[in-house]
């Protein structure tokens, strides 16, 4: 018998009632006993019968509007109708406006919470069960409690990430269900993720957040940085405060806040099958399925409202065809994680973009470093070759890679595209190692060891395959001249712990290089990276930004030298060596800002002196000179630039040189003009919007009319340059011994001195010098750690190594000090006269110390015991490093071994809080 399409829809909402753990009842035989969640059927109002009345612990809390299938299109249209429903009087009930309202048709599902703030309707994927509207019944919405953020703390937040997160929240607070976070990589868009998730969880007691990643190595990772992450108004870690589970099994704890997953093992448990962990591994943007996808189901352990939040990390990959199912499934606001943005990406997020913070951005904001291209093109590579009728060659297996020989039965001829997969070409591989080995060094001219030798920076190398890595690693050893561990693989099928190999090519000098297929294409930090060598084309130019933002991480020198020591200056930029052609191929909006790599500076500010600003290469070029330039010169030299550029830091100059050709600027001045020059004629709005453009690029290069300013550039350039000579032989002239080491070291000392009665009134630690005794116990280790900094910034020749050489030279020291830092209290001492001879600041804590128990002794002998000694020497050796002691001090390391402040107060009582100040005031007056 045939059901008519009400029935049918009927049965459909049945069904899903069911599903969600909802009893369903007729009007006639009502039992609101009969569990937690009653639905009624046609139960009657004062504006007549109600589809479905929802009852919860036997109060009604909803209704349910129910339509034909073929109505689906018009169930916003219903609304009003079933809120007629949700705010009349029951019978037998003396009832409020019940909250709860839906609108279904058993195949499309609409929902509206009329305790949020603004209700909103908005389609879901099936009915919430009875303990989820329990338990919203009990307390605030969570579209309600998002109005109680609370404004966000800037502190250890950059400017794009504090812009990002407020947007964010206030897209939470207007309600929309989808925002986009554009961040380009290496800009922190984890770090902002946790940061924002840590408030939800705190100020808007969001229940569970599922952060979703498409391979497990990326998971991996935001379970490490969740686990590293320390809030800046708590001082305890993420995970002490939250729990947070990576998801490794069909099996999802209920103990948790966080949940970490792949979105291919969230598909396979929604989808009620096992997962082939090996998907885990395989990038989304990389591969293609050959039939339709299985389609979710709903799941009683892990219903569509289990997540408030969803996060997804690089979402342009992850969003779509199958995966968009997940997303689909959850009712949960969802916000995306992304540097690289397709178009089917701001259609996905509703256009919701919160965050816009591209890769031009931050490098401009110093987050990012430039990077430039070198090309090494070989003939094969480019047209590809034959192999004539009847050679014989090597044939090989491709996974044994057993080798045998065999006669060519017919011509073969191929394309470069078919290198390393069809055909293996040794001599194509070695030249270009070759090349890229030849040319290295006119890459990084100073990157000379302390054995003269050349040493090559940290190098990734993109393979096509295993097998190509392979081939790749054995040519660089050999073409290098190095060992094994010069060179490894880092693949999901390596034979050595990928992740150890890992860690070794982030930490350790060796690996310096690197070939990888993809585990380090996306989401993997590497700092100390300097060059990427495509030997691989890439289909997807998302992807194949990802790759690069493998190289545009900036890194501390200290941080850099521990890997590559012969680095004389931060990392100012990064080289993508393309032997493929990946470049030119125009996959990708982020470019080059070097687009004059053979033209010098001097030449490109002259150009523009004399009225040649119009070309958008040279002041891109100008641009990516001038970051170079920030990262490598001290605060000294930036002030003097900004005095000669009529205020302007580098950065602000910067941004008005690629402001100038900006495609938003240029669209903006064409909008404002058409807006003002409405009905004129074409050519004049053309005109005016050419003058305008003009005028701001004129504007943008006013400052380099200055000679001063050009020649300063020039210059302080050259100081941080160096040109390697190998054409030139020398010879000597003169060998002999310095005459006048005298001279040479008053000289130094007499700067130190200047140095340090220049700055006594502006840095806090010298204040303190030049202060009374009682004072000098305010004197922390960050502040001679501040002055040291401004020091070596400033004056990196009057080191305080150096300056205490130049004492001994003239035989004013006695012994030599632990570090550098006591140096500079020794130092500072001896020049603010508080020492008559320069002594090392451990030795003068140590005189100090023996005066101080000698007096405390004076009228009682022997008056602290062992004990007591012990612990007053703990504390002289702690302010020997420190140079300061607090309460709080006690925790650490050596005090906290033996009782920390509690043993302190045990041993001393009363006296504790004087001693602590004694010693700070004495050992250090």
């Amino acid at each position: 018998m045939n059901q008519n399409p009400e029935q049918i829809a009927r049965d459909k909402i049945d069904a899903l009632l069911r599903a969600s753990g909802w009893i369903i009842q007729g009007k006639k035989n009502i039992n609101l006993n009969a569990g937690l969640g009653v639905a009624v059927r046609e139960y009657q109002t004062d504006v007549g019968p109600a589809d479905y009345v929802l009852f919860i612990n036997r109060k009604p809390v909803g209704v349910i509007e129910a339509k034909k299938e073929d109505e689906g299109y018009r169930l916003i249209g219903v609304e009003e109708q079933s809120t007629d429903y949700a705010t009349a009087k029951l019978k037998y009930c003396n009832n409020e406006m019940l909250p709860f309202v839906f609108e279904s048709t058993g195949t499309i599902t609409r929902f509206t919470n009329h305790l949020d703030p603004k209700p909103r309707g908005r389609e879901i994927f099936s009915f919430y069960r009875p303990e989820t509207l329990q338990e919203w019944l009990s307390k605030k919405s969570l579209r309600t409690k998002l109005h109680d953020l609370p404004d966000l703390s800037p502190v250890g937040l950059r400017d794009c990430q504090i812009n990002a997160i407020n947007n964010l929240e206030k897209s939470f607070k207007e309600a929309k269900p989808k925002a986009l976070i554009q961040m380009a990589t290496g800009s922190g868009k984890t770090f902002t993720a946790i940061t924002f998730i840590y408030r939800l969880l705190k100020y808007s007691k969001a229940k569970r957040i599922l952060f979703l990643v498409d391979t497990r190595n990326l998971g991996i990772q935001a379970e490490q940085e969740f686990m590293t992450y320390e809030p800046n108004d708590d001082n305890r870690k993420f995970t002490e405060l939250y729990g947070v589970t990576l998801l490794k099994s069909s099996f999802i704890p209920d103990d948790s806040q966080v949940y970490i997953s792949t979105i291919q093992r969230m598909y396979s448990i929604l989808k009620g099958t096992e997962l082939d962990e090996s998907a885990e591994e395989k990038n989304p943007n990389e591969f293609m399925f050959g039939k339709d996808p299985l389609p979710v189901v709903y799941s009683e352990k892990i219903p569509p409202e289990y997540f408030d939040f969803i996060v997804i990390d690089e979402c342009h990959r992850s969003i779509y065809n199958l995966w968009k199912q997940v997303l689909d499934y959850f009712d949960a606001f969802q916000v995306g994680l992304t540097a690289t943005p397709e178009k089917r990406t701001f259609g996905y997020f509703n256009q919701n973009v919160v965050s816009d913070y591209g890769y031009e951005k931050a490098v401009v904001d110093g987050v990012l470093v430039p990077y430039n291209v070198f090309t090494i093109e070989t003939k094969i590579t480019k047209e590809g070759s034959k192999i004539s009728f009847g050679e014989n060659v090597d044939m090989r297996e491709r996974l044994t890679r057993r080798k045998f020989w065999e006669t060519i039965d017919e011509d073969v001829e191929y394309t470069g595209n078919q290198l390393d997969k069809d055909i293996v070409n040794p001599s194509q591989i070695r030249t270009v190692i070759r090349a890229f080995k030849e040319n290295v060094p006119a890459m990084f001219p100073d990157r000379i060891d302390k054995n003269g030798d050349f040493e090559i920076p940290k190098t990734l190398i993109f393979a096509k395959t295993d097998s190509h890595a392979e081939d790749i690693i054995d040519i660089v050893r050999e073409e290098f001249g190095e060992e094994n561990r010069f060179c490894k693989k880092v693949t999901y099928r390596s034979e050595e712990d990928p992740k150890s190999v890992l860690s070794q090519f982030r930490n350790n000098y060796y690996p310096r290089i690197a070939v990888t297929v993809d585990m380090i294409a996306t989401g993997t930090d590497i700092k100390p990276l300097e060059i990427l060598l495509f030997m691989r084309d890439v289909r997807s130019s998302s992807y194949y930004e990802q790759m690069k933002g493998r190289g545009t991480r900036t890194i501390a020198l200290d941080d850099l030298r521990k890997v590559t020591p012969s680095a004389k200056t931060t990392k100012d930029h990064f080289v993508i060596v393309d032997a493929i052609g990946v470049e030119n191929s125009h996959k990708t909006d982020s470019r080059p800002l070097e687009k004059k790599p053979g033209m010098a500076l001097k030449d490109i500010l002259n150009n523009i002196a004399i009225g040649n600003n119009s070309s958008e290469e040279l002041l891109s070029t100008l641009a990516n000179r001038l970051i170079r330039l920030d990262k490598q010169i001290n605060a000294s030299e930036k002030s003097k630039f900004a005095e000669l550029a009529e205020g302007k830091n580098i950065s602000q100059v910067v941004k008005a040189l690629l402001n100038a050709h900006d495609p938003d600027t240029k669209e903006n001045i064409e909008k404002q003009v058409k807006e003002e020059l409405i009905g004129e004629s074409p050519d004049k709005i053309d005109a005016e919007i050419k003058k305008r453009h003009e005028e701001l690029i004129d504007n943008s290069v006013i400052i380099f009319h200055s000679p001063e300013l050009r020649d300063y550039i020039v210059d302080v350039r050259k100081k941080y340059d160096q040109i390697i000579d190998n054409i030139n032989i020398d010879e000597t002239t003169n060998i002999g011994w310095v005459k006048d080491h005298k001279e040479d070291a008053e000289s130094k000392i007499n700067a130190f001195k200047e140095w340090i009665e220049k700055n006594k009134d502006e840095i806090t630690a010298l204040e303190l010098f030049y202060a009374q005794p009682y004072r000098r116990r305010e004197l922390t280790y960050k502040m001679i750690k501040e002055l040291y900094d401004k020091l070596i910034l400033e004056q990196p020749t009057l080191a305080p190594f150096k300056i205490w050489e130049a004492y001994q030279k003239l035989q004013k020291s006695e012994g030599s000090p632990r570090n550098e830092l006591t140096a500079m209290v020794s130092l500072v001492r001896k020049i603010a006269g508080l020492d008559e001879t320069l002594t090392p600041f451990d030795k003068t804590v140590d005189q100090k110390f023996q005066k101080w128990i000698f007096k405390k002794n004076e009228g009682q002998h022997n008056r602290f015991s062992e004990e007591q000694i012990s612990w007053l020497k703990m504390m002289k050796d702690y302010i020997s490093n420190s140079f300061h002691i607090d309460r709080e001090d006690f925790d650490l390391t050596p005090f906290n071994e033996y009782g920390g402040l509690g043993k302190m107060w045990q041993l001393f009582g009363e006296e504790t809080e004087e001693i602590i100040n004694e010693l700070n005031e004495v050992l250090v007056a």
